[in-house]
């Protein structure tokens, strides 16, 4: 692995690293970790651990996440359909973990996609508030709208925009706020060894001014009192420190906040406050966390929800939920029956692709739920349910968008019926006489 490392990378990290080159080097020789977040949206971590089927590990650094061995396969389990746990690189659990969110917040992730640390930051809010989740690539956001209905955030709004633009729309007025800012991805280097040749072709100097402005946009958007995170998954000094100490020469009114340190982390280079993670002291990845404050305070901003009427056949269907929708208003835009429990103010000409939870699809006589409204209900929430053991075959066969019989087990129900695994929701169906007509989401299926 040495041999691949780019000469210039290896000379930086010499000098980085000095007495520890040769630990970080032999770190290349060893497995990756995998990691696995338990979604608290849904479940609590203790009762996770009493129906987890994986041999588990806890991560020192965080409340939820764990470590789980590489030929098992989470991702392949009807629980991770179920939305109980989002698997993710364990060194990038940190961000999330250290920005001290509170219930009814407004929270801003800016460079979102594909949603791990999004995830976290709806569940820590307990589907209070309102996060808003931002990336740029607008492809990318399809992946990141997806892991957000599958965690059953129903809090989230997300937009593609460039921060620049986003931060003359909201300035001074998020209470926290995460930069996962892009960068060379050094850290990143064992887990995927593709982006040595990214580095080559953009090194640790293409970043730094893109992640300068990034993380400048950000401050302007958060109101006095409150704190960001600006995180990356890299190693160089240019794109951690110096864009740290840019923006504490752009904005003297923000100070660094010092992040309670685990065994195997070191601090930032002469900013004892940072964290640096790297993969010969701990066990994951590399990265790179500051933890930022705004001098000053000033109450959060709130917003009045809107009340409108609403079809008849989706306030039919809602006499099935016994979810608090009062809580919140709805908004009808393109025949989408869409439910939030604050509303931003009204944006001209922004890429707004969602705007809380959408509930379904207003049709000519009848309202279609979503699977995004299955995944944030709860079992107990919905008068037709079925629950079925996690080792029913019927799991599996709904997931994969097949017509399931449950005459052994009702007969009588007829309509919308929300199928569980153990409690917990995986999507809709409609049934009679026994038969479920699947309903699960084409783009969500087993393959």
């Amino acid at each position: 692995m040495v041999t691949q490392l780019p000469e210039s990378f290896i000379q930086q990290m010499k000098e980085l690293l000095k007495d520890e080159f040769e630990a970080y080097i032999q770190s290349f020789e060893h497995e990756r970790y995998y990691g696995l977040r338990v979604n608290t949206n849904k479940i609590s971590v203790q009762d996770f651990l009493k129906i987890s089927p994986f041999d588990l590990t806890p991560i020192p650094w965080t409340d939820n996440g764990f470590y789980y061995e590489g030929d098992q396969k989470p991702a392949k389990h009807p629980y991770y359909y179920a939305g109980l746990y989002y698997l993710q690189e364990p060194s990038a659990m940190l961000p999330a973990q250290v920005l001290p969110i509170e219930e009814n917040e407004l929270v801003l992730d800016t460079c979102a996609a594909p949603g791990g640390k999004s995830t976290e930051l709806a569940a820590k809010l307990h589907n209070t508030g309102l996060l808003l989740s931002n990336d740029i690539s607008t492809s990318r956001c399809q992946g990141l709208i997806k892991n957000l209905e599958l965690s059953g955030s129903y809090n989230a709004w997300v937009c593609s925009e460039d921060l620049i633009d986003l931060s003359n729309r909201f300035t001074q007025t998020f209470d926290k706020i995460l930069v996962d800012a892009p960068c060379s991805g050094e850290g990143m280097f064992r887990k995927e060894p593709h982006l040595i040749n990214s580095w080559i072709q953009r090194d640790d100097t293409y970043y730094p001014p893109i992640q300068k402005e990034i993380l400048s946009s950000a401050i302007d958007m958060l109101r006095p009192g409150g704190m960001t995170v600006y995180s990356t998954c890299t190693f160089s000094v240019k794109e951690n420190e110096e864009v740290i100490q840019d923006a504490l020469d752009r904005h003297p009114d923000i100070h660094l906040v010092s992040i309670p340190k685990c065994p195997g982390f070191s601090s930032g280079i002469n900013m004892e406050e940072c964290v640096r993670l790297y993969p010969h002291k701990i066990h994951g990845e590399g990265h790179f966390v500051a933890l930022l404050q705004k001098d000053g305070d000033t109450p959060q901003k709130r917003y009045q929800n809107i009340k409108i009427s609403l079809p008849e056949s989706f306030k039919e269907f809602l006499n099935l939920c016994t979810f608090d929708f009062s809580q919140g208003s709805f908004i009808i835009k393109n025949e989408k029956a869409i439910w939030s429990p604050l509303q931003l103010p009204e944006q001209k000409k922004w890429r707004l692709l969602r705007s809380g939870l959408i509930c379904g699809e207003l049709k000519k006589n009848h309202f279609e739920p979503t699977q995004a409204l299955a995944l944030a209900l709860k079992k107990e929430q919905f008068k037709n349910t079925v629950d079925l053991s996690v080792e029913d075959t019927r799991v599996i066969k709904y997931l994969k968008g097949e017509t399931i019989d449950i005459k052994d087990l009702d007969t009588k129900t007829k309509g919308w019926i929300l199928i569980c695994v153990n409690g917990y929701p995986l999507g809709f169906g409609k049934i009679d006489k026994g038969i479920i007509k699947n309903k699960y989401a084409k783009g969500w299926r087993w393959q």
